[in-house]
């Protein structure tokens, strides 16, 4: 009796735990303790959340670009879509306060990280993250999709056409709404609408070299946003 009792525990004890590790989708957890602890931006700063998925979170590996903008938030998570992070973007942005959020995001939904979705459904994500942080007086800056000829993990995936569509959107919404655009695109792609092996070694990852361009970029789209 004692066995089966034993044996009845313990499938209900890795039952909740398989739940409790499938229930968190938008990875709500991962930065909780982070923002707890992080304090009100101090009179003056000028704090920048930066939202997306491994590209942002990888950054402070290989450049030291968030080390020397002690009021640049990473909020990066690895592997994330846009519906994810449009799930966590009101704890991971809104409630740091920050003055500007500079979002990029995108190639994981083209990958289908989490499932088959158009073009204009990743946009549309993009472009609801936008509205949320306007409606709480916060600028935005949306970034271009890397480009990207090959999804390493998904190889029967050909993503190249998807990122340049998804960027003209992305340009599009930019324009009308006044919103600054980070063209990483333009600036990094190759002749085979991909990302040169000098700046990635799968494809789609940055390496130390890219993330130095793109910091040029983004920096001076985050110094003439926090002008006005």
């Amino acid at each position: 009796m004692r066995f089966f009792l034993s044996i009845i525990l313990l499938s209900l004890s890795l039952a909740v735990t398989a739940q409790n590790e499938t229930t968190d989708w938008a990875n709500l957890g991962r930065y909780k303790s982070a923002n707890m602890k992080l304090k009100p931006p101090a009179k003056g700063e000028q704090r920048v959340v930066f939202m997306g998925n491994s590209i942002t979170e990888n950054w402070p590996n290989a450049d030291s670009f968030f080390q020397k903008h002690t009021n640049y938030i990473n909020r990066g998570i690895s592997g994330q879509t846009t519906p994810q992070m449009l799930l966590r973007f009101r704890q991971d942005v809104i409630q740091l306060n920050p003055s500007a959020v500079v979002i990029l995001a995108g190639i994981n939904d083209i990958a289908e990280n989490t499932g088959p979705i158009t073009v204009e459904e990743i946009f549309g994500n993009i472009k609801s993250m936008a509205e949320l942080a306007r409606a709480n007086n916060i600028r935005v800056i949306l970034c271009s999709v890397l480009p990207a000829n090959v999804i390493p993990w998904r190889t029967e995936i050909q993503p190249a056409n998807q990122v340049i569509q998804l960027n003209a959107l992305l340009k599009k919404y930019c324009n009308e709404t006044k919103i600054v655009y980070v063209d990483y695109y333009s600036n990094l792609v190759d002749d085979q609408k991909g990302l040169p092996i000098k700046y990635s070694e799968d494809g789609v990852h940055p390496n130390a070299d890219c993330y130095e361009l793109m910091e040029l970029l983004v920096q001076e789209a985050i110094s003439n946003t926090l002008k006005h």
